[in-house]
């Protein structure tokens, strides 16, 4: 587990990302894991600007599409403590999800440094039906600022436009609504800002280690969580730009496990049945690569079948050392929550100019780096 309250100060944030060149250079090493997706004894890489298909081919807003991201390591967020006691809401995407647990503690950490009150909550499953009410619960208790992880684009526009129109600021974490055009023309762009990973390169630099991982060739099967997830979208969508640019794979199908690692795993289990010659799985988050680590293991068809998961559990650090899975992809849920918070205290402050979309980057983690020292950083 993460020590949280050791993280660096977050006045200038450096971000763990990959650049796509290096993953599609990457030579396999005798386990076939890429060695070199990482140089040195560091994770840490320049983000790079998002590809084309992601959410931000315009810089400054207005329009139908998201602001380009900025990187989190070009944000600088100006010092000292707000000058009252501001309280703020916290609504992860569910409870007990070590992904949100890291966020939530992260978050803690900050608001104590700060000086604020923080009420964090969430449901108990990642489903909009039973955000919402915790979204209008905080509206009620009136609090000054609320972040927000969306559990789906849409279905979550009108509750935080309520809390807009109750005079709450609202930051998304983690995941966007709408089209994430935050400030733009869109049902959306009431929004402040949004802080997260840019999901279509998370799944394209996924993918592209996982294609090098399989030889470049091979039917490869994307398993995915919940239609309309701006998140596993992302993910899925950057997943297959990374396949079409390799005539030798083919995209085998995609499965939606509703975020059920059994599901995952019944679902894997029934493709592998059908599909014997699968060459590669992509698990979109964090239940569906452990379903599909299962399956695979349980097939008996670890190494014949590369595994990628996408989000640096323990259980996932497992099943790499296992050999169940072969790539781990991590965010930096951490530095969501600490950018978002800072984000809400100079908003409230007065300080508006704040970038509308900021890009939180990438590690990854291999049989080759899991033992780094840097790489106990990355896991949730």
């Amino acid at each position: 587990m993460h020590t949280l309250g050791m993280r660096t100060p977050l006045l200038t944030l450096a971000v763990l990302s990959l650049l796509l060149v290096q993953c599609q250079a990457a030579a396999p090493s005798s386990t076939g894991v890429p060695t070199n997706a990482v140089p040195g004894p560091t994770t840490a890489q320049p983000s790079v600007a998002a590809p084309s298909g992601s959410l931000a081919p315009s810089a400054a807003g207005g329009g139908d599409v998201a602001p380009s991201p900025v990187r989190a390591d070009d944000v600088t967020v100006p010092p000292g403590k707000p000058s009252k006691k501001y309280t703020m809401g916290l609504v992860v995407g569910a409870v007990g999800d070590p992904f949100y647990v890291s966020m939530e503690k992260a978050a803690k950490a900050e608001a104590e440094k700060l000086g604020i009150d923080l009420i964090v909550e969430g449901p108990q499953e990642y489903r909009p039906v039973l955000q919402t009410p915790i979204v209008d619960a905080m509206i009620a208790r009136k609090v000054d600022f609320l972040l927000v992880v969306p559990t789906d684009a849409e279905a979550m526009i009108a509750p935080l436009q309520r809390a807009h129109d109750a005079g709450i600021p609202v930051i998304t974490l983690d995941t966007f609504i709408g089209k994430g055009n935050y400030g733009g023309s869109g049902p959306e762009g009431f929004v402040t800002s949004y802080v997260g990973s840019d999901n279509f390169e998370g799944g394209m630099v996924a993918c592209e280690a996982l294609i090098k991982d399989m030889g470049d060739k091979g039917k490869l099967l994307i398993e995915n969580t919940i239609p309309g997830d701006s998140s596993n979208d992302g993910r899925e969508n950057g997943c297959k730009a990374a396949i079409q640019k390799h005539p030798g794979v083919e995209l085998a199908g995609v499965n939606y496990d509703d975020n059920d690692p059994n599901k995952a795993q019944a679902l894997v289990s029934a493709f592998l049945q059908r599909m014997p010659d699968l060459g590669g799985i992509f698990g979109t988050n964090v239940f569906a690569a452990e379903g599909a680590g299962k399956a695979v293991k349980n097939a008996a068809l670890t190494g014949k079948v590369k595994v990628v998961a996408f989000d640096a559990t323990a259980v996932a650090i497992e099943d790499l050392r296992n050999n169940v899975n072969d790539i781990v992809i991590a965010q930096k849920p951490w530095q969501m929550a600490q950018l978002g918070l800072n984000f809400a205290v100079n908003y409230l402050e007065g300080n508006r100019d704040l970038p509308r979309n900021v890009a939180t980057g990438f590690g990854i983690i291999t049989r080759d780096t899991v033992d780094n020292p840097e790489t106990k950083d990355l896991i949730y």
